[in-house]
């Protein structure tokens, strides 16, 4: 089983990019865990179908030895459909799904049934704002068997806060905007159903101080792993997520105290309500050292 901590700070990359298929093999940035090969925002209408000539190529000569989880955005689910067929598809660990819905859900699903693939739809439709649609949209997954080759909800903030009319201040992480309650709602719907949650991109590339705040924020929030658009911020992301050895020893003594509560590093630990966290830790720390 995939364990969505994995994923670390997927990188997108626009599938018309130039060096996709060094990027796909992990010889452009060897520390990259996780990549994203986009059709959909980051490609120009006119230029879609380079891209997606630029992605077939890239497919049919990929490494199939390379560590790297790979996934490509699709556009929509003719797109998906086009990249199905494409040679050497087999070599991917599964699709990004943008803009996902109850209204659409169903239609990416229904092509990828059956097949090894994982899927990550994202949650950047005005539907991501209201609980009561956030919650029936849970539901509808958990009842179509959805949930089982979901490896993460994606949440897209900048689509999130464009709906609003708004872009990201330069100088304030996400949670002090709008969307800080929304991921919030988002989070309390779905992670107690045992889905798994990635973090918004941070757009401004020359604000690591902001971009460092903000990480520590998204695992406060539960999020699991961010979105990175620029090589620069990986390792910034990667450093996030690692666990400190304080809250890995509080952890493991959770899991293997049989007092009900103590104290620990001037906390106290109570293994019925913090098992979970302790769990998420150790499980991090194997991905992250």
């Amino acid at each position: 089983m995939l364990s969505a901590h994995r994923l670390g700070a997927s990188l997108y990359v626009p599938a018309n990019h130039r060096a996709l298929l060094d990027i796909a093999n992990g010889q452009k940035w060897p520390e990259l865990r996780s990549v994203i090969f986009c059709t959909e925002d980051s490609i120009a209408p006119a230029a879609l179908e380079h891209a997606l000539r630029n992605l077939s190529d890239c497919l049919d000569q990929m490494s199939t030895t390379s560590r790297l989880l790979r996934f490509v955005r699709v556009r929509n689910p003719d797109i998906l459909e086009r990249v199905l067929s494409m040679s050497g598809v087999e070599k991917l660990d599964g699709f990004v799904f943008p803009k996902v819905d109850r209204c659409t859900v169903d239609s990416y699903m229904s092509l990828v049934q059956g097949t090894p693939y994982w899927t990550m739809p994202t949650l950047e439709t005005k539907d991501a704002f209201d609980p009561r649609q956030m919650a029936a949209f849970r539901d509808h997954l958990m009842e179509q068997g959805f949930d089982k080759r979901i490896l993460a909800l994606r949440i897209g903030g900048n689509d999130l806060l464009s709906i609003l009319g708004i872009r990201r201040p330069r100088d304030m992480t996400i949670y002090r905007t709008p969307i800080g309650h929304t991921i919030a709602q988002i989070v309390t719907v779905f992670k107690p159903y045992g889905f798994e949650l990635t973090a918004p991109v941070f757009e401004h590339i020359d604000r690591p101080e902001i971009l460092q705040a903000e990480v520590k924020e998204d695992i406060a929030h539960g999020l699991c792993g961010k979105t990175a658009i620029h090589p620069s911020q990986i390792p910034l992301i990667e450093a996030g997520y690692r666990v400190s050895p304080s809250d890995l020893e509080a952890a493991r003594r959770i899991l293997q105290s049989e007092r009900a509560v103590f104290t620990f590093g001037g906390s106290m630990c109570e293994v019925a309500t913090h098992s979970s966290w302790a769990r998420h830790v150790v499980e991090r720390s194997e991905v992250f050292s």
